[in-house]
């Protein structure tokens, strides 16, 4: 069983892949549809599965929080379906100021990424069963024993510390320059593959009501 880890970074998607015998392939890709391609499972760094209105939000996103003190920031608010119409973050915050809560600019960044998630999974009912919603800190803090990990991954001290937890749960990754992506990207792409594994193993949690649903159906979960 092929699974895989996705996280956006500037020029598409990094994609971390984990074969049956535990080898691992790192690559960037333009598109996330391409990412899917031959896997069983794959978990992604974007959210899935929108509400309608950005108060009281996704229960999922506040587990997150709860299970992180001290790096509960990590998991920022999603914006509703509404503000993601949004082309400027001016017309994105005053859409979502109306329904309640106003949209950072660092949130209206992420706008391209969430659209696409949302319309490839919104045209394919299949890819519902294969893609899930992770959370790069929230799979450390389970490979940490529970307890996140505080210092920042793009210090020294931060990324040698997500290394190492990786290489102790059997993702080993030669630390190597990616063109087109951070070298942080690559780490929550693994990190997000452990996950991937862990749903394929029926070993991962799933955080938020297992029925909860937005308005097309898709799912409003993040998995660990």
């Amino acid at each position: 069983m092929i699974v895989g880890g996705a996280d956006g970074c500037r020029t598409g998607w990094v994609i971390c892949r984990r074969d049956t015998d535990g080898t691992l392939d790192v690559r960037v890709v333009k598109t996330l549809a391409e990412a899917c391609e031959g896997l069983s499972i794959l978990a992604v760094d974007m959210p899935i599965g929108l509400t309608d209105t950005p108060r009281p939000g996704r229960a999922c996103e506040g587990e997150a929080r709860a299970l992180m003190p001290g790096k509960a920031s990590s998991v920022f608010r999603t914006p509703c379906r509404p503000a993601l119409a949004g082309t400027t973050h001016a017309d994105a915050n005053a859409i979502s100021r109306k329904l309640g809560v106003g949209l950072n600019q660092q949130t209206f960044h992420l706008f391209p990424k969430m659209r696409e998630i949302d319309a490839l999974m919104r045209a394919n009912k299949k890819l519902r069963r294969i893609v899930h919603e992770a959370h790069p800190e929230l799979a450390f803090t389970r490979m940490n024993g529970g307890k996140p990990v505080l210092a920042k991954k793009r210090k020294p001290e931060g990324f040698a510390e997500r290394l190492m937890l990786l290489a102790r749960h059997g993702f080993r990754w030669k630390v190597e320059a990616l063109s087109g992506s951070a070298r942080d990207d690559v780490l929550d792409a693994i990190a997000v593959c452990r996950t991937a594994t862990l749903i394929a193993e029926g070993m991962a949690t799933r955080l938020g009501p297992a029925r909860e649903r937005d308005r097309y159906g898709l799912p409003m979960n993040i998995w660990y």
